[in-house]
């Protein structure tokens, strides 16, 4: 990354001072062309001036104006031929011109200027000047070079910018890349540090994130197996207990005691199903969860058991109430631990009750005449039925739980479905 770096600014700065380089060097040859084409022309017509009165009177001029060192001024006559000064010895095309009217430049390789002597309308001579071509160029050498240094010193600026730069930019990369290797590891406790380069933070920011939300994923798939584990072994002590106490006594077996156990097997079946589907689940896919089925299927499973015991089961539900969005599985299984420990913790007639709670949330009221949910329930520990595996379950759905006591009311609220909420 830093070497493109690099590589980028000092290629585009070439190519800026070659794009405005080039043509400033051409247009400071042709400026200094054209200025040493006029010096020529003024010394031109300076010498015609000064033999003009010897040449009217057809009187040969013995001196002709000095130029520079390597400026050569001659003088012809009429007929074309070298009266004075170096030069030709006959005239060359610009003074065969000349003798026709106007001012004449040269060949390429010489500044020629040649300015006509007139004897009132007629030429009668021509005053020719002429400087080697090289005398511009090596008077631009020197400029050209500055120009040649000024642009390397400004590409050797540009590089050790770009350096610098570079440096800059992908030091918090290189850190990037650390700090997702650490987190490839199992380090979830990535935090780059701000660099300033908002696109740069932008995604440290989604790393130390997702860092986040891996750590509490496991977390919570580690709680969950634990919670799972003792919302498991609670029916299954039940079982054991009542097959225990049916080979204490063999005289009391009885077909109810057969089902009983039976029933309880198929509770367990359901819940490690259910347990499977919640961990193939994936949040945010959830299609909304069929209350009035819901409310029948605990109503199936929970009025024989608590008439068994003396109590009563009842559900309501509210005609027009939206259907929440969340796992079916999943609100099945906090349905389930909230009954389960209504009934083994509770007293009296329970109930389960849907409720609209809001333009968009559905409250689940489980309700008992008991006393409340004890600690151990909330605390998860002992015989708690999982009240606290009920809660994760319920935040995973995007739900909250909240419990009363008196009178002991357990709430689960679910957000509605966003069809239900538009059409509501």
């Amino acid at each position: 990354m830093r070497s493109r770096i690099v590589r980028l600014a000092v290629t585009a700065a070439a190519a800026a001072l070659v794009l405005f380089g080039v043509p400033l060097a051409l247009g400071l040859q042709q400026y200094a062309t054209a200025d040493e084409r006029s010096s020529l022309q003024r010394l031109a017509e300076f010498g015609a001036l000064s033999v003009q009165e010897d040449m009217s009177h057809d009187l040969d001029p013995t001196e002709l104006p000095a130029g520079p060192d390597d400026t050569s001024v001659a003088l012809y006559d009429e007929d074309g031929d070298l009266v004075l000064g170096a030069g030709p010895p006959v005239g060359d095309g610009p003074v065969d011109r000349v003798l026709r009217g106007g001012l004449v430049s040269g060949p390429p390789d010489q500044l020629v200027v040649a300015a006509p002597v007139s004897d009132t309308h007629d030429v009668v001579g021509v005053v020719r000047v002429a400087s080697p071509a090289g005398t511009v160029t090596a008077m631009l050498l020197p400029i050209w070079s500055g120009m040649l240094g000024l642009a390397a010193l400004i590409l050797a600026a540009v590089w050790l910018f770009a350096r610098g730069l570079a440096r800059r930019l992908s030091r918090p990369m290189e850190t990037l890349a650390a700090e997702a290797t650490r987190l490839g590891d199992g380090d979830f406790a990535v935090r780059p540090e701000p660099t300033g380069i908002p696109e740069v933070d932008l995604v440290g920011t989604a790393l130390a994130g997702t860092g986040r939300r891996l750590d509490e994923l496991l977390a919570r798939e580690r709680a969950f197996s634990a919670e799972a584990s003792h919302q498991l072994r609670t029916p299954l002590a039940g079982l054991r207990l009542r097959l225990e106490s049916t080979l204490d006594r063999p005289d009391r077996l009885t077909r109810a005691t057969v089902e009983d156990g039976l029933a309880s097997i198929d509770r367990l079946e359901r819940t490690i199903d259910e347990l499977l589907t919640l961990a193939r689940e994936r949040r945010g896919r959830s299609a909304p969860v069929d209350l009035v089925r819901l409310l029948a299927e605990a109503e199936a499973e929970w009025r024989d058991r608590l008439a068994r015991a003396g109590r009563v089961f009842t559900t309501r539900r509210p005609d027009d109430l939206p259907d929440p969005a969340a796992g079916a599985a999943a609100v099945r299984q906090i349905v389930g631990v909230l009954l389960d420990n209504a009934a083994q913790h509770g007293a009296g007639a329970v109930s389960l009750v849907a409720r609209e709670a809001g333009p968009s949330a559905v409250a689940l009221d489980v309700t008992d005449e008991g006393g409340g949910v004890p600690e151990s329930a909330l605390a998860g520990n002992g015989s708690g039925m999982g009240v606290a595996l009920a809660r994760r379950l319920a935040e995973s759905e995007g739900g909250r739980l909240t419990i009363r006591r008196s009178p002991s009311v357990v709430t689960l609220l679910l957000p509605v479905a966003e069809q239900a909420t538009d059409g509501h």
